[in-house]
């Protein structure tokens, strides 16, 4: 948490509404008896209550509640994981299937432990789910697992519906603000992505607030439309604890709205920005749109031959 002071200066598009209805407490209820685990608590995300109480919607975090890097944003635990559960994926796609969701998207810990980086019980749940809810669309947001890119293929011969990797912030910043993971490597990890299969739109998420210039910003929408990234979410920064990095700006609505249309012009198939808005929030809308957009520039190549 920041200190009561930065607390109270923090203005007034940033206050959230609780809302803790029988969806909300059903659903949290749910994942304790699955001894499944949501980016939703551990992150400490804005919109749980929007997305529990109001879309009964929610990313899953598989591969454990302890992540091997201890990056300087984020609330999850960091250590050594002591175990990996084979049996996690059906518990997953059983859960997708009592929530009947239509789109989904699944996250994880970093696994450095793990040779595969995890990618094969990442996989599995993608297969799960396809097997069991045939009609959900999968969204996955994988670590760049080491830069191995088997591991990544691993995934990606799954087949999700979006390869969600995040570039988090700024070239200049990301060393301080990322643990091992580089952004010349997520970029590549998209590029990848996108080579491996075409028809998979790729994402990728930027917090703001960091310290960065809007000339940084850009030049970020630059490189990710570069290496062929469909869609991207903007969202503001906030500290999680005493023990991270400082908030140094807090963007305006109007200055999001900006920035999303900077990225639309970019070429970006859809882009979500906003002061809560998080790299799965309204996943399930933009999975459409950015469905449609190919679509459209499909349509478009086969017209100019």
């Amino acid at each position: 948490m920041t200190t009561k002071e930065e607390y109270l200066r923090k203005p007034d598009w940033l206050k959230i509404k609780l809302n803790t209805n029988e969806n909300y407490t059903g659903l949290k209820k749910m994942m304790r008896e699955q001894n499944l685990h949501t980016v939703c608590e551990e992150a400490k995300c804005p919109n749980i209550h929007e997305c529990w109480a109001v879309r009964r919607t929610a990313t899953f975090m598989i591969l454990g509640a302890i992540c091997t890097r201890a990056c300087r944003f984020c609330a999850v635990k960091t250590g050594l994981p002591t175990e990996l559960d084979l049996a996690e994926p059906e518990r997953v796609a059983d859960s997708v299937v009592t929530m009947n969701l239509k789109h989904v998207v699944i996250t994880a810990v970093a696994r450095d432990d793990l040779k595969d980086g995890g990618s094969a019980v990442f996989a599995e749940t993608v297969r799960a789910i396809r097997r069991k809810n045939p009609f959900t669309t999968i969204e996955v947001l994988p670590s760049d697992m080491g830069g191995v890119f088997e591991n990544l293929k691993a995934l990606m011969d799954a087949k999700p519906d979006i390869l969600n990797h995040n570039i988090e912030t700024v070239r200049r910043l990301s060393d301080r603000v990322r643990a091992r993971a580089k952004y010349n490597r997520s970029l590549e990890l998209l590029q990848r992505a996108k080579e491996m299969y075409p028809e998979i739109p790729t994402k990728s998420s930027l917090m703001i607030g960091l310290g960065e210039t809007k000339e940084e910003i850009i030049e970020t929408m630059d490189d990710l439309r570069a290496h062929d990234v469909n869609i991207m979410t903007i969202g503001q920064y906030l500290q999680p604890s005493k023990k991270h990095l400082k908030v140094q700006k807090y963007y305006s609505p109007e200055e999001f709205n900006e920035l999303k249309q900077i990225a639309l012009t970019k070429g970006f198939s859809h882009c979500e920005a906003g002061p809560l808005v998080r790299s799965s929030y309204h996943a399930d809308e933009q999975v459409n749109a950015a469905a449609k957009h190919m679509q459209e520039q499909g349509e478009k190549i086969i017209e100019a031959k």
